[in-house]
């Protein structure tokens, strides 16, 4: 950050008064969402907000999947359309993710 203020994933500076806000990602707070998790909301990242408070999130690719009974993994999947669908061959089927949803809950 500007200034030696330490760092952070996220900086921007407010066109209007020029503040530096950031968001960081808190260590150790990222989970992964299993299949257990399905159809419900979980939370898999906690981050700190310094000025700024997000409000939207676009998924977007880099996201990793593993077969549910096969361990066969899935790299660099793309989310930005909310889903993404694949072929399993070990344990032929289907797999899939659909209607990736999000929402942010201020602690």
């Amino acid at each position: 950050m500007k200034g030696g203020r330490g760092e952070a994933n996220v900086v921007m500076k407010c066109k209007f008064c020029s503040r530096e806000n950031s968001i960081d990602i808190i260590k150790d707070s990222v989970k992964p969402y299993t299949i257990d998790d399905s159809n419900t909301f979980k939370t898999i990242a906690a981050f700190e907000c310094r000025g700024c408070e997000p409000t939207d999130f676009s998924f977007r690719n880099g996201f990793t999947a593993k077969g549910a009974e096969t361990s066969t993994t899935f790299n660099d999947i793309n989310l930005e359309e909310n889903e993404w669908v694949d072929y399993d061959e070990t344990a032929k089927e289907s797999v899939g993710v659909y209607e990736a949803t999000h929402k942010f809950i201020k602690l």
